[in-house]
């Protein structure tokens, strides 16, 4: 305790303070540039595979809609041809005459 007021006394608080302050700034900056500034960039590279595979789905999903409603369009169209070819008026009508 006696060394800390010895340096005190000798070079002043505000000195003292600005060396603790220029400490901080380096264990912070040596803290960004190796452990967070790596683990960002990973985090980057993640970020856009996943961007990537989003895209992917989505042009999927956007095929398979494309896919479905021609789909439904076949049957709407079928279920029309059926409806109205002759052998199935013929038939219709045989049901109401009875």
């Amino acid at each position: 305790m006696e060394d800390i007021a010895e340096i005190i006394q000798q070079f002043g608080f505000p000195i003292l303070a600005m060396l603790g302050l220029g400490y901080f700034v380096y264990f912070v900056w040596t803290t960004i540039t190796e452990k967070i500034d790596p683990a960002t960039e990973d985090m980057k590279m993640t970020v856009l595979k996943l961007i990537d595979q989003i895209r992917l789905m989505d042009n999927d999903m956007i095929r398979l809609q494309k896919k479905l409603d021609t789909v439904l369009q076949m049957k709407e169209n079928e279920r029309k041809n059926i409806s109205g070819s002759p052998i199935h008026r013929e038939s219709i009508s045989r049901r109401n005459n009875s």
